[in-house]
C-alpha cells in the first residue's frame, strides 16, 4: 500500500507543479498582451472553470499524499515535500485566492497582475520542489 501512497504522491504533485508551470510560461504570457478589459474577463472565467474535479484532486491530493507518504517515510526529503507542498496551498489561500476575489469584484489589472504572478511564481517553486522531494524520497 505504500508503494501506491508514494506513486500518487508523485504523480499528482508531478501534475500540480505542471499545471503552474503551464500557467507561468504560456497562460499568462498569453494574457499579458490582451486589453485589460479581455484580461480581467479571460482571468475571472479561468478562476470560475478550473474549480473542476480534477484539478481539485490535484490541488488537494498533491499536498494530501505527500503528508501522508511521513507515515511510511519520515525522512528529511519526505519532510521538505510535505513542506513544500503545503506551502504551495497555503500560498494559493493566502496571496492568490484573495487577488482573484478582488479581481472577480472589479479590482484592477494593475492592482492584479504583478502581485498574482509573484505569488504564483513562489507557489510554482514550491510545487515543483515538492514534486521533486517526493521523487527523492522513498528510494
Amino acid at each position: 500500500m505504500d508503494e501506491w501512497i508514494l506513486y500518487g504522491a508523485r504523480v499528482l504533485n508531478g501534475l500540480l507543479a505542471g499545471v503552474y508551470v503551464a500557467f507561468l510560461v504560456a497562460v499568462m504570457p498569453a494574457l499579458h498582451g490582451l486589453p485589460d478589459d479581455v484580461f480581467a474577463r479571460v482571468m475571472n472565467r479561468i478562476n470560475e472553470v478550473i474549480v473542476n474535479p480534477a484539478f481539485l484532486l490535484l490541488f488537494l491530493g498533491a499536498p494530501l499524499l505527500a503528508g501522508v507518504l511521513l507515515v511510511w517515510e519520515r525522512g528529511p526529503l519526505a519532510i521538505a515535500a510535505a513542506v513544500c507542498a503545503v506551502a504551495a496551498l497555503a500560498i494559493t489561500f493566502a496571496a492568490n485566492l484573495p487577488l482573484n476575489d478582488a479581481l472577480a469584484a472589479g479590482g484592477s489589472r494593475q492592482a492584479y497582475e504583478t502581485p498574482w504572478l509573484v505569488w504564483h511564481s513562489v507557489r510554482t517553486l514550491t510545487a515543483t520542489a515538492a514534486f521533486v522531494l517526493v521523487g527523492l524520497a522513498g528510494r
